[in-house]
């Protein structure tokens, strides 16, 4: 056994002995009551609602839309580090990272989501925008397909198949003390701590603080991170007035990461590597500093109607030295090494206010939501780019390259960098929701009038090299139909929109020739997408079901013969990307103590429409196939407070270039764990262990974000345990 291995052993062993006296006694009924609450908490971790933008928070089954929300339960039992591995246990999405980064990168239906795109209670640009640490949070919530209307146009372009919401952590009717220490292999060690408290003569005041601090070695080889993050949230409830204010603070830094692989040229896909090797450098790291927050107003001005504002912030900071490692040959796994020094500050606000109002008029019920939204965002960039290191790495026998310091590009003040973009992104919007036959039918319209306007500059001199400014109506047209309890069929057509892109100056034909472009210099308006979807949703005992069937058509930039010049090229919004597939999710509790999250999902991505015909019908780059998941727990009836979970991922084979010809094969990954809860002085002390990629399979997982083959490879098996005393 090596020493990692023994480490993990011994801090397990050690873990569960420590228990081991309270769980011997006598138990009483106080006791048994205890630790079947701590077992079964929140049921399956999954929750079938969620917040739908300007409608508010609704049960699943009253939106023509796909949402679920993975509860705080699920992120304290799964130990999870990143966003990303809170959404492994979605059937529907799959995380990779950004080229030549630590930060995540989301795909829904085939789609990206960029973190710079994932919400913060409803608020753009505040939220950490390459990873995020899930302790801060009370629910990640989902909704799959295109949101233009609800949430307004992402800020980064991204999020045109699906949304990720983040809710900070409140207070509760219950009071909250807990206490959390944890252990990674092979070296990473940390603790948390969460109070919750309502005060006041009616409870009406309410304050919740948390906050983590972790730091060591992960399971890939000598890779190293450190999270530390706090938030405080106060809010006051009593009345007609609802408010409340969220402050937080997180510091990530990520040390020898390793990237993905650029194989560019290449005709055939490198055999992966073992999954805890490490081709990246050790010079690598990424410093991330976020400090955000919002306050948010709600007033009953009415029984039925409500008006509502909310303002957010962040401020950010990043810094780091990045490494982009191109494979050149696949054989012998030597790789070239080139780098960046990225320095980057982002300051970004966003606002909402609205009025939900309700009525009823002849029998027929209205939600009427109206209002508007607007977000301000500044980035400030510089950077250096370096020829190529003097040696290479391996891929299969890893080695340390000196970096060159051989300037190839640079641009800005690398200590104090200037603005590179602004951005201003405005929305005045309004929807009614229909209910007929005892709301049995609801029937959703809106309209939502955006306007994008954003500046770039040259970071050296400060002065301005372009500027946009266009606007578009983004609607939505939903209905959902009950005809039984527990059955809900809904339909939706749906957009996305992202910003339009500048026109070159010139481009190269179908012959190969490079010919004008008769709309140089032209910035297009938004870009549309335009989602069909219809599905059903059953709840069957405390079981929830979804089935969903969608159509997204994504505008993409093309050049194409001008018809009215002949030898020229125009640019405009020509391309069409069609992701159409079936999504199908499960959660609950199949019988008494055994709960499932499951599901999965089946895409066909196809390029449509390309610039000169070329890969016209190909599929979409790093979008697999199809999607399985299931994670199964287990409250053991013949030990008693212990759980037994499980969970199985598999992913289809995905095109590694637009070309197709190459494809990553399909892979699987087998994760177990356990919980006990031993009674200590009255309250629960959960013990928890995890082992993910219990085989250590080695894989390359994704191909997505580039049109090049760039390469993700696999996590190893990794060790987690924890402990958490409530008191």
């Amino acid at each position: 056994m090596n020493t990692h291995a023994f480490r993990a052993a011994l801090l397990a062993a050690t873990t569960f002995a420590f228990a081991a006296p309270a769980a011997a006694q006598a138990q009483s009924d106080d006791d048994n009551l205890i630790i079947v609450t701590a077992q079964r908490n929140n049921e399956s971790g999954v929750e079938q609602r969620g917040s739908v933008g300007v409608l508010g928070d609704k049960d699943a089954a009253d939106v023509p839309f796909n949402i679920r929300s993975y509860n705080a339960a699920l992120i304290l039992n799964q130990q999870p580090q990143t966003l990303g591995q809170v959404l492994e246990n979605d059937p529907t999405i799959r995380t990779t990272t950004g080229f030549g980064i630590a930060g995540e990168l989301f795909v829904i239906r085939g789609f990206a989501l960029s973190g710079d795109d994932i919400g913060y209670d409803g608020l753009y640009g505040i939220t950490p925008r390459q990873l995020v640490a899930p302790e801060l949070y009370d629910a990640v919530q989902v909704l799959n397909g295109s949101s233009a209307f609800l949430n307004g146009a992402a800020p980064g372009g991204s999020g045109i198949g699906g949304s990720v919401n983040l809710i900070p952590k409140r207070a509760t009717d219950a009071d909250i003390n807990r206490v959390t220490l944890g252990y990674t292999g092979p070296e990473h060690v940390g603790g948390s701590f969460d109070i919750g408290r309502r005060m006041g003569a009616g409870g009406e005041w309410g304050i919740r603080i948390n906050g983590t601090a972790r730091s060591g070695d992960v399971a890939i080889n000598d890779e190293f991170r450190s999270t530390y993050v706090l938030g405080a949230a106060i809010d006051y409830n009593s009345g007609p007035l609802r408010a409340s204010i969220d402050l937080a603070y997180q510091r990530v830094k990520v040390s020898h990461f390793r990237p993905k692989l650029r194989v560019n040229s290449l005709t055939v896909i490198p055999q992966a590597p073992d999954a805890g090797s490490n081709f990246g450098q050790p010079w690598q790291f990424t410093t991330l500093r976020d400090i955000f927050g919002q306050a948010r107003i709600e007033y009953d001005i009415a029984q039925d109607v409500m008006v509502y504002a909310a303002f957010g912030a962040r401020d950010g900071a990043e810094e780091g030295i990045y490494s982009t490692p191109t494979l050149v040959d696949a054989a012998s796994g030597a790789i070239t090494v080139s780098s960046s020094f990225i320095p980057r500050t982002d300051n970004n606000e966003a606002a909402t206010a609205g009025l939900r109002a309700k009525f009823n008029t002849g029998g027929i019920t209205h939600e009427i939501n109206a209002g508007g939204s607007i977000n301000w965002l500044v980035n400030r960039n510089a950077f250096e780019f370096y020829a190529l290191s003097a040696g290479q790495n391996n891929l299969y026998a890893p080695v340390t390259v000196t970096p060159s310091t051989t300037v190839t590009f640079a641009a800005g003040n690398l200590d104090n960098p200037l603005p590179a973009s602004t951005a201003r992104l405005s929305s005045l919007f309004v929807s009614d929701t229909i209910g007929l036959w005892e709301d049995r039918i609801l029937l959703t319209a809106g309209v939502r009038l955006q306007e994008i306007q954003s500046k770039t500059f040259d970071v050296t001199t400060g002065v301005q090299t372009g500027g946009y400014r266009e606007s578009a109506a983004t609607p939505v047209v939903g209905v959902v139909f009950k005809p039984a309890d527990g059955v809900s069929l809904y339909a939706n057509r749906i957009e996305a929109l992202a910003p339009g892109a500048a026109a070159p100056v010139s481009g190269t034909d179908v012959n190969g020739n490079v010919v004008p472009v008769t709309n140089a210099g032209e910035v297009l308006p938004p870009f549309v997408s335009e989602q069909y979807e219809i599905g059903g949703k059953l709840a069957l005992g405390g079981i929830d079901l979804s089935l969903a069937l969608f159509q997204i058509d994504r505008e993409t930039a093309i050049l194409r013969p001008d018809p009215d010049q002949a030898g020229a090229l125009e640019f405009g919004p020509f391309g069409i990307q069609r992701n159409r597939g079936v999504e199908f999710t499960l959660a609950g509790e199949l019988a008494e103590g055994l709960r499932l999250i499951a599901g999965g999902s089946i895409i066909d991505a196809k390029l449509r429409r390309t610039l000169n015909g070329v890969d016209e019908g190909n599929q979409a780059v790093g979008v697999p196939e199809y999607l399985l998941n299931a994670n199964l727990e287990w409250d053991v009836p013949f030990v008693p407070a212990l759980t037994l979970t499980g969970r199985v991922v598999h992913t289809g084979e995905q095109a590694a270039n637009i070309g197709n010809t190459l494809f990553l094969d399909d892979w699987t990954r087998f994760d177990i764990g356990a919980r006990y809860v031993a009674v200590v002085g009255g309250q629960p002390l959960t013990l928890r262990v995890n082992l993910d990629n219990v085989a250590d399979a080695d894989y390359w997982a994704s191909a997505f974000d580039s049109f090049r083959p760039d390469l993700q490879l696999g996590a190893p098996r990794t060790f987690k345990a924890s402990v958490t005393y409530d008191f």
